[in-house]
Order: C-alpha cells, then structure tokens, then sequence
C-alpha cells in the first residue's frame, strides 16, 4: 500500500497501533537496566552455545527483550521473569534453527572464561572434551545440561523454558548426562 492509497481510516488505524506500540513498554528504565543487568550476560551466552555465531547471539538477545518488553506480562517472581526471558530466547533460537535449517553447533570455544585451576592444560583438556561430547548431544539435551547445571535451574523452570512437561525433564537430563558420560569413557579409551 502506498502513501497516496491511503484513506482517513486508514491513518486512523496507523495511529492506533503506533500508540499502542508506545503503551506496549510498561516498564521503566531502572526496572530494565535491573533486570538487563542481572541476566543478559546468562542469556547471550545461552544464545552464543546455541548458535555458534557471536554476531547472531548479538542479534537473538536484543530481539528476546525486545519481545520480553512488547509482553506486558506480570511476572510472578524474579525467577519467573528470568524463565520467561529464556524461553524466548530459545524459541528465537529455534525460529532461526529452522529457518536457515543448518545444524546447530556446540561452540568449541570458550568466551571469556579463564580457567581457576593451578593446571591449565588439564583443565583445557577437559573442557575440550566436555565439548566435543556436548556437540553430539540433541539441541534438547544440551539445552537441558546447560540450563541444568550451567544456570541451576530446576525441573519446574526447564520444562517452562523448553516447552516441556515437568516428568520428562528428569529423563531427558538421566539421557543426556548417560550419553556425555559414555563419549568422555570413548575419549579416554
């Protein structure tokens, strides 16, 4: 539709949804920098695990807030709002799986992580292990292990992230720590 095609309702209706698009963001600054503060960082390198692609991670997180703030959900606790923010982020993730449907890489890198051990080459050996094991994990199952034992959240807040059911989350992780378990076994053999 062109500028000239328009009619007097038309623009009417335009206004009406730019104004709603403005009373979308209910929430103040200071509440967003709070919340932005405290799980940006978890989120990127959620997306950054998922995708393998920093610029793309870049890119998924500003459009999970961007959704997150377009909602106008009220949250029932911290933790709520956080297992909201992941879920979308993992839709997104999904969204962009499926649609450019490459495969999903485990990224072999680590960013910005330095080693605590006094062995470093140990501990890098290791955690290269850990992820080339990850990397021939289900999209589900690492998602799980991460979110799991990465972000520490419960059964309850990975079946709300992942869109699944409360009892198949102690299956889904038994699955995965069995598989990861199995190819560091092969590794060392």
């Amino acid at each position: 539709m062109f500028l000239r095609d328009l009619t007097f309702t038309d623009v009417d209706r335009l206004q009406g949804q730019a104004i709603g698009a403005e009373d979308a963001i209910q929430m103040d600054q200071e509440t967003f920098s709070s919340i932005y503060e405290r799980t940006a960082k978890p989120l990127w390198v959620f997306l950054w695990r998922r995708t393998g692609d920093a610029h793309l991670a870049d890119d998924l997180l500003q459009e999970t807030y961007y959704r997150f703030l377009r909602i106008r959900g009220s949250y029932e606790s911290e933790a709520h709002r956080r297992n909201y923010l992941f879920r979308i982020a993992t839709n997104l993730a999904n969204d962009n799986h499926r649609r450019h449907k490459e495969s999903v890489p485990f990224s072999e890198s680590e960013p910005h992580i330095r080693p605590e051990h006094n062995d470093i080459a140990a501990c890098s050996q290791r955690r290269t292990d850990l992820q080339r094991a990850m990397s021939q994990l289900a999209t589900r199952q690492r998602d799980a292990l991460w979110l799991a034992y990465v972000e520490g959240s419960s059964h309850e807040e990975i079946a709300e992230i992942l869109g699944l059911k409360v009892g198949s989350i102690k299956l889904l992780l038994f699955r995965a720590r069995r598989k990861v378990a199995k190819l560091l076994r092969e590794k060392e053999s």
